[in-house]
């Protein structure tokens, strides 16, 4: 049996005359004809009687029906998944995002994207960067948030899409430094400074642009994430020097209710994300619309605190 001979019987077994089962599929009554014939011939047995311009059918029709029906409404919302899934519609989606963006800002994205469709499952989970590459090494997520933690030649595992944007320096709202739109390296000469653990680069290259101004790193706090440092400086515990998304999220989330206050820092290094994600695992539509929805996301959230992002071309590593 095939599918053309299936549809055929239904609409027949369905409808009140042949006439009727041919135009409800769009077909010539003569093709509806041939599709019964060839499906009795294909079942060595005679499907309907005919009475007068009706066909009746026999008691084995009925079961033919009953089975076919079934097999014709899991085509039918297979059919209907399909089309979801190429628009994008619905699916499974995995992604990951490094802790700070993962708190608030990625996860408010995707809820906005995916909105209250039933026929998207949605998985999200809080990773360092380091893990996130792994994932994506292992081609264990659709795609993943981080911060660039340095480059360098190694198996190409995973791809990613690079965007830098300038650095802000998070103070308590009545420093003296809070009343400059702009920050030199050389101010924070010597003031308490909370910075992400040594290992990581924005703390590497933060102390070598102090001490390339001609001043010294006085660090009072180091903390693995960004985002746990607001209470100690809203409390006048030390400075720091973050990300320009951390300063997006302070400002939305407003944790120390204004006690914080971001500044520019003036030329220096400049911070730098990835939108990370598997070679050897292509991306469905849904993630893939996720995916560059979320860099548009990503870019316009720095262009509004004045971070002025750039999108690098594609590397892979």
């Amino acid at each position: 049996m095939n599918l053309t001979q299936i549809t055929a019987f239904r609409a027949v077994m369905e409808a009140s005359s042949l006439s009727e089962a041919a135009e409800k599929l769009g077909r010539t009554q003569p093709a509806v004809s041939l599709a019964i014939r060839s499906l009795e011939d294909t079942l060595g047995l005679k499907l309907f009687v005919r009475h007068g311009r009706r066909l009746v059918p026999v008691p084995e029709a009925h079961y033919l029906h009953a089975e076919t029906s079934d097999i014709l409404d899991r085509l039918s919302n297979v059919a209907g998944t399909m089309k979801s899934l190429i628009a994008g519609q619905g699916g499974n989606l995995n992604v990951a995002s490094m802790p700070g963006p993962s708190t608030f800002l990625f996860p408010r994205f995707v809820s906005r994207f995916v909105g209250d469709n039933p026929n998207i499952r949605v998985s999200l989970s809080s990773r360092t960067s380091p893990q996130i590459r792994e994932l994506a090494a292992t081609q264990g997520f659709d795609f993943g948030f981080a911060d660039v933690i340095g480059r360098g030649p190694s198996a190409q595992t995973f791809q990613q899409e690079i965007i830098s944007a300038d650095c802000f320096c998070a103070m308590p709202h009545d420093h003296p430094l809070a009343k400059q739109q702009v920050v030199e390296w050389r101010e924070l000469d010597g003031e308490p400074l909370g910075l992400l653990q040594p290992t990581h680069v924005s703390h590497q290259k933060t102390v070598a642009e102090i001490r390339k101004a001609g001043g010294h790193p006085n660090i009072v706090l180091d903390s693995q994430f960004f985002l746990p440092m607001m209470p100690f400086i809203s409390a006048g515990r030390c400075l720091a020097v973050v990300d320009p998304l951390t300063s997006v999220s302070e400002n939305e989330m407003n944790t120390t209710s204004g006690r914080v206050v971001f500044r520019k820092l003036a030329s220096g290094f400049r911070y730098e994300y990835a939108i990370v994600y598997p070679i050897f695992r292509p991306l469905s539509q849904l993630a893939g619309q996720i995916k560059n929805g979320w860099r548009t996301e990503v870019m316009d959230l720095l262009s509004s605190v004045g971070a002025r992002p750039e999108l690098h071309p594609f590397t892979s590593e």
